[in-house]
């Protein structure tokens, strides 16, 4: 029989707030972190979804004496120290970071390779400060990477190499990455409509978030989800455009739900990936739709956070693990009219529901496609 595993706590830092509480009061007002800025000099303002500067100094400042950080390291570094705080840190227990791009600021205006861009590198610099013995584990694969560090931890306990594990994910805006969506012309030029018929492009965001997974949950948690089932698929594609068919998510989907031994009527709300632009939301429609899980409440989180990316996939799931704990249903926000060729139950409003399985898929350039099953317990 399978070890159960469970995440038992989480947090976040994003432009609406540093810690989940904050977060989940803003989404329920319908606040968005999408936003004009200037990031490239001789570009266009993009709509984006940025943490303020200043306010992510500062609360930086209140934590950690410590100066010695770049700024996506210390978006990690917030998001983790409450949870190192409350739970103990063993020869047992893996440090798993996820991430697609790390501190690929540094490159700017650089002829050598500086050693923090190295994303083994910036694992280990995390890692230690918070004193982490094992050696920690890097997920980078695309925009799956938040949903596959769930799945890695999960596993891995399963197969008895750890006890518990501290999973953080992270991806800050940058010019490279909005020079590399531009050359696409995958960029919206206003904030972004998931599944609408008026959707034009993406926005990219920025967060860090971080959960911990155990097989031991403690009797005064506040709250347990057991990760059910969790696949990944790759259906070499493309490698930026996804499946026209749907084929990877479709089968990462049913292979997540056979290891849960969960039906399509089983699952109470799906948190897409939802990304914006004309294919990725078309593909999600078919895979979904080939699925049986037209009927299911269904949202898009990138026109409250943008697509943040390697973090997009962890602080979803958290978003979600809170939508359950608060019965609440939160909107695919600026979604008015069915832009895809199948059938989905979007979201439009803030509304009560029983939520006690939740679908959690992610997709990816090169064809990866990533899907867990969570229980609220």
């Amino acid at each position: 029989m399978k070890r159960e595993v469970y995440i038992t706590d989480h947090n976040c830092v994003t432009p609406l707030g540093f810690d989940v509480s904050s977060n989940w009061d803003a989404l329920l007002q319908g606040q968005s972190g999408v936003a004009k800025h200037k990031i490239i000099e001789n570009l266009d303002a993009f709509y984006a979804s940025a943490i303020d500067h200043e306010k992510l100094e500062e609360e930086f400042n209140r934590n950690f004496d410590r100066q010695d950080f770049t700024r996506l390291e210390k978006m990690f570094l917030l998001s983790l120290k409450p949870l190192v705080e409350k739970h103990t840190i063993s020869e047992d227990t893996a440090f798993i970071l996820s991430t697609t791009k790390g501190n690929i600021s540094l490159l700017k205006n650089q002829t050598t390779l500086p050693e923090g861009v190295y994303l083994s590198r910036l694992a280990q610099k995390i890692a230690d400060f918070f004193r982490f013995t094992t050696k920690p584990i890097v997920v980078s694969n695309a925009c799956v990477s938040g949903v596959m560090a769930i799945a890695v931890a999960k596993n891995m306990i399963q197969a008895g190499k750890y006890k518990d594990a501290f999973v953080v994910a992270g991806d800050e805006l940058s010019e490279f990455v909005i020079s590399g969506f531009n050359s696409f012309q995958a960029i919206g030029s206003e904030p972004c409509k998931p599944y609408d018929k008026n959707r034009n492009g993406i926005n990219i965001g920025e967060a860090a978030a971080a959960a911990y997974i155990t097989s031991h949950p403690s009797e005064n948690e506040k709250f347990r989800f057991k990760i059910l089932g969790d696949s990944a698929v790759n259906d070499a594609n493309h490698i930026s455009g996804p499946s026209r068919t749907g084929d990877g998510l479709y089968a990462s989907i049913k292979n997540a739900m056979t290891e849960a031994q969960i039906s399509a009527e089983q699952i109470d709300f799906i948190s897409a990936h939802g990304t914006a632009t004309l294919y990725n939301d078309e593909m999600e429609a078919i895979a979904f739709n080939r699925m049986e899980l037209q009927h299911v409440p269904l949202n898009s989180m990138k026109a409250f956070y943008g697509h943040s990316l390697g973090a997009s996939g962890l602080l979803e799931s958290i978003i979600s693990m809170e939508s359950a704990l608060h019965h609440t249903l939160l909107p695919s926000k600026n979604f008015k009219e069915m832009g895809v060729s199948q059938p989905l139950n979007i979201i439009t409003e803030n509304q009560s529901a029983e939520i006690n399985y939740i679908l959690k898929t992610a997709s990816g350039f090169g064809g990866c496609n990533a899907a867990i099953v969570l229980e609220k317990c």
